[in-house]
């Protein structure tokens, strides 16, 4: 069983900052690919971007130079740092585990970016 938990996640005002954090309860932690996701009202989730258990990153075009994603596998724990916000960047955000055979999600954390 494989959970999830984000936190960080507030109301900042446009070229504000934030800090997401999601704990994971999984074995081997540092075996597996962390994602972040977001999902604004009335549209699709999608890709903010992923590391890799090795700590490779890659990022959508829409956040690429603007956040960026780190581990700590000592910890379980994986971050998305949150820069120059807009408010398009409006949504929930998930974590996600890449294990083996099936994708883990977390809750979701709000992020509201308006002044």
């Amino acid at each position: 069983q494989v959970q999830l938990v984000e936190s960080g996640g507030g109301l900042v005002q446009p070229g504000g900052s934030l800090r997401l954090s999601c704990a994971a309860s999984v074995k081997v932690f540092s075996f597996y690919a962390m994602g972040w996701h977001r999902q604004a009202p009335g549209k699709q989730r999608e890709l903010v971007g992923r590391i890799s258990g090795g700590g490779t990153t890659n990022y959508s075009d829409s956040v690429k130079g603007r956040f960026t994603i780190s581990r700590d596998n000592a910890k379980n724990m994986v971050y998305l740092q949150m820069n120059s916000l807009k408010p398009d960047d409006t949504a929930v955000y998930y974590c996600k585990a890449e294990v083996p055979g099936r994708d883990y999600w977390g809750q979701g954390t709000q992020v509201t970016v308006s002044s």
